[in-house]
């Protein structure tokens, strides 16, 4: 299929921006949601394509049934929606409050739940179309445990989605559900959440190599063309997921030992 129709949540920086960008070149059409309207009007121009920019919270169930509305008024037809809206706090399990909780969930799982529901109706009626979930090696392993309230919520993205696809299966052949999980990526957002792991694209944390959001958007491009149920980002990330899995007691020390997961 050329030319398809894409939403994509989070467009205004990242992965988002790097993914409409990609796409772009290709001349996909594209309809780009996120908050921050200045910069989602850019990256549509800069796409150099057929894009609508949406400001949209998709922490609002209206607001994200409105993104879908335009969508389909503007091409009539939607093929692939990317959940990639996302937002982590560096705080350990003790220290979180109730608005930390609440406010993480509602950016990271809740704007999913709605981004699937919001589509699926039209994807059903058509009888196709692929829905994207980026999480996170996170949501597997306590990779950095500062980020607990994250990585439980992308656990949460990643069992969300595993039974959305095996219910899709049966009923809607054509319907394939996603999940992304990218290692660690050298975007804003480990700004937005705090201090924590130096990144940079290119660099490396321990044996695990820092993936630029380009790198990021360039495979899920490729997962766009050619759907499976999960994919990892880097080879390091799925090692270090099938290690913890193979020995969680053992990893779990062995973590602990070497103090990582904790806040420099």
């Amino acid at each position: 299929m050329t030319e398809r129709v894409v939403v994509i949540t989070g467009a205004s920086s990242g992965i988002g921006a790097a993914l409409a960008k990609k796409l772009g070149a290709r001349r996909d059409k594209l309809v780009l949601a996120a908050r921050r309207k200045e910069l989602l009007d850019r990256v549509a121009l800069e796409s150099k394509t057929d894009a609508l920019a949406v400001a949209t919270d998709v922490t609002k169930r209206a607001e994200v049934e409105r993104l879908r509305d335009r969508a389909l008024e503007r091409y009539g037809r939607v093929d692939v929606w990317v959940n990639n809206a996302g937002r982590g706090i560096n705080k350990r399990v003790e220290e979180l409050t109730d608005e930390d909780i609440r406010s993480t969930i509602d950016v990271v799982l809740m704007s999913v739940v709605y981004g699937m529901q919001a589509i699926l109706p039209h994807f059903e009626e058509r009888g196709r179309g692929h829905i994207i979930n980026v999480s996170s090696m996170l949501g597997r392993v306590p990779f950095t445990t500062y980020r607990s309230i994250y990585s439980a919520s992308k656990s949460a993205v990643n069992i969300l989605s595993s039974n959305a696809r095996v219910d899709l299966r049966q009923r809607y052949p054509g319907i394939m559900v996603s999940v992304v999980m990218p290692g660690i990526v050298d975007t804003p957002f480990h700004e937005i959440a705090g201090p924590g792991l130096p990144v940079r694209a290119g660099g490396s944390l321990g044996q695990a190599r820092v993936e630029s959001a380009d790198e990021v958007a360039e495979k899920i491009v490729g997962l766009i063309d050619n759907p499976v149920p999960e994919m990892y980002t880097s080879q390091a990330a799925q090692g270090t997921v099938s290690g913890y899995y193979a020995d969680v007691g053992a990893f779990e020390e062995s973590m602990a030992g070497r103090g990582q997961g904790r806040r420099p």
